[in-house]
């Protein structure tokens, strides 16, 4: 199973990483952007589930945890049953809010009641392909084949960044710590240009 609510596997890294991919000594133009990107974003979570409450969210309560943790305030969460109507409405308060950037967590497999990527994707006036490539290697480093079954996505609405997570806190947690708190001051930056 692909990171859905039920997984086993072990998202953990006790081991640091460092983010220099190669650009010599820390200098290059991705270095440079980061310099100058904003380090605080406003974000807003979304848990999509048809199972979860506020009180039983762990993913979306992590993705709140880790966000605040890394400066990014979160300007609110909401636990919406996983329905395009909800996501789509969910969506537009959460642009309302402020935020910058909107993790939406739940409903990326691909069980009939999975909606949010279908609902999310005709929103996107531009897409971030890259996001779920990234999402499923790593993904297929720690469960192999079933990485495949991830449609976690991202895109672009209204100059906010949107993520689509899978629900489980071992898939939010590798979102986040490897692909969007890396960026996203970056990521920001480059869609106020």
């Amino acid at each position: 199973m692909a990171h859905g609510d039920h997984d086993d596997h072990d998202h953990s890294h006790p081991q640091s990483h460092s983010h220099s991919h190669g650009h010599g000594h820390g200098h290059g133009p991705a270095h440079e952007h980061r310099a100058t990107s904003p380090t605080s974003v406003a974000t807003f979570v979304v848990t999509c589930s048809d199972t979860r409450d506020a009180k039983t969210d762990e993913g979306g309560a992590l993705a709140k945890r880790m966000l605040e943790s890394a400066g990014h305030p979160v300007t609110g969460t909401l636990v919406i049953p996983d329905e395009a109507a909800a996501i789509r409405e969910a969506l537009e308060k959460a642009l309302a809010a402020g935020a910058r950037a909107v993790i939406f967590t739940g409903g990326t497999g691909l069980a009939r009641r999975d909606v949010t990527v279908d609902t999310l994707e005709p929103l996107f006036e531009r897409t971030l392909p890259g996001f779920g490539e990234l999402f499923r290697m790593l993904s297929w480093e720690q469960v192999g084949s079933a990485a495949m079954l991830s449609r976690a996505g991202a895109g672009v609405v209204k100059g906010a960044a949107v993520f689509a997570l899978p629900g489980s806190p071992r898939g939010v947690s590798l979102a986040l710590e490897r692909l969007i708190l890396p960026e996203l001051g970056h990521l920001v930056r480059e869609l106020s240009r």
